[in-house]
C-alpha cells in the first residue's frame, strides 16, 4: 500500500483515540447524573447498532446476516464480548469508583497485552490469526518496557493518598484493557475478510446480547433523566460518534496498518482524558499517579519498539 494512504490510516487512528480519550469522562458524567454502567452501554451501543443498519440502508448495501462458518460466527460472538460488553462494563463500572485519568492511564496497557498475548498466540497456534499478526521484538525493549509498565501500574494501585475503594477502579480498568486486547488479536483479520461494516455490526450484536444478563434486576434512570441535555448530549456523542464512526474506523485502520500499530495509538488517549477531565471534572492526579502514568506510557512505547 501507498505510503501516503498508510498515513492516512496512522492519521485516522490517531482521531479515533483523542475521540475516545474524552469518552472517559463523558461516562463519567453520565454515571455521576444517575445512570448505571450497564444501561450506558446499552444505549450507547443500541444507537451505534441502529445507526449502523441506517448506514447501510442509505448506501443500498445489501448486507448479509451471517459469517461463512459457525466458527467465525462464535468467534464473533468472543469479540462482541471482549470489545463490547465485557470491555465496557468494566470501563464504566471502573469509572464509578476512581478518577476518569486513572482509568484512561490504567487502559492504555492494552498494547503491552496485545504484544504479549500475539507472542503466547504465535508460539502456540499456526493458524490465520497467527500470520496476520503483527511482528514485534521479544528482546530487552519488550522487558523493560513490561518491567516499567507493571511498576508503573503498582504505584497507580497502591498509591496512599487515595482511598482504598479506588483499588477496586482500578482492577477493573485493568480488566478493560485485557479485553481490548483479546479483541485486538482478531478484529483485523475478520474485518479484512468480512469489512468493516459487517464487522462491527456483528460486535455491536453481540455487545448488546451478552450484556443483557447484566440488566437483569437492575434499577434503570427515570425517564425524565433523558430530557437533561447534558444526558441525552452525551449519549448521541457515546453512541454515534465514539461507537458508530469510531468502530468502523479503528477497524478499518486496525486491518490496514496492523494490530499492534493500531493498538499502541491507545497509549495517547490518556493525554486527551487528562486534558479534559481537568478542564471539565476538575481532576488532578497524585504525585505517585503522575509518576506511575509515566512509567506505564514510557513502557508501553518501549515493549512496542522493534528490535533491529
Amino acid at each position: 500500500m501507498a505510503r501516503s494512504k498508510l498515513f492516512l490510516y496512522h492519521l485516522l487512528a490517531l482521531a479515533v483515540v483523542a475521540v475516545w480519550g474524552v469518552t472517559f469522562v463523558s461516562t463519567k458524567t453520565l454515571i455521576s447524573a444517575g445512570l448505571d454502567p450497564a444501561e450506558i452501554f446499552t444505549i450507547r451501543f443500541s444507537l451505534a447498532y441502529l445507526g449502523i443498519w441506517g448506514l447501510s440502508l442509505v448506501q443500498k448495501r445489501k448486507e448479509k446476516l451471517w459469517s461463512r462458518n459457525w466458527q467465525d460466527e462464535l468467534l464473533f460472538v468472543f469479540l462482541g464480548v471482549t470489545g463490547g460488553s465485557f470491555y465496557f462494563l468494566t470501563e464504566n463500572t471502573a469509572l464509578a469508583y476512581t478518577q476518569a485519568s486513572n482509568v484512561a492511564f490504567l487502559v492504555c496497557v492494552a498494547p503491552l497485552f496485545t504484544i504479549l498475548l500475539g507472542l503466547l498466540y504465535r508460539r502456540f497456534r499456526q493458524d490465520r490469526f497467527a500470520a496476520a499478526l503483527e511482528r514485534v521484538g521479544s528482546g530487552w525493549l519488550l522487558f523493560a518496557g513490561t518491567a516499567l509498565a507493571l511498576a508503573g501500574m503498582a504505584l497507580m494501585l497502591f498509591d496512599g493518598s487515595r482511598v482504598q475503594v479506588s483499588l477496586r477502579g482500578d482492577l477493573l480498568a485493568l480488566g478493560a484493557a485485557l479485553c481490548w486486547a483479546l479483541y485486538s488479536l482478531f478484529m483485523g483479520k475478520m474485518t479484512e475478510e468480512y469489512g468493516a461494516v459487517f464487522a462491527t455490526r456483528k460486535v455491536f450484536a453481540y455487545g448488546l446480547l451478552t450484556i443483557l444478563p447484566f440488566l437483569l434486576g437492575r434499577g434503570f434512570a427515570p425517564l425524565s433523566l433523558f430530557a437533561e441535555p447534558v444526558v441525552w448530549g452525551n449519549l448521541l456523542f457515546l453512541g454515534l460518534v465514539a461507537s458508530l464512526a469510531c468502530f468502523v474506523a479503528w477497524n478499518l485502520a486496525m486491518s490496514k496498518i496492523g494490530n499492534i500499530t493500531a493498538t499502541n495509538y491507545v497509549y495517547l488517549n490518556p493525554v486527551f482524558t487528562l486534558v479534559s477531565a481537568m478542564i471539565i471534572l476538575g481532576e488532578r492526579l497524585t504525585p505517585a499517579g503522575a509518576i506511575g502514568s509515566a512509567l506505564i506510557l514510557l513502557g508501553v512505547v518501549l515493549a512496542g519498539k522493534r528490535n533491529q
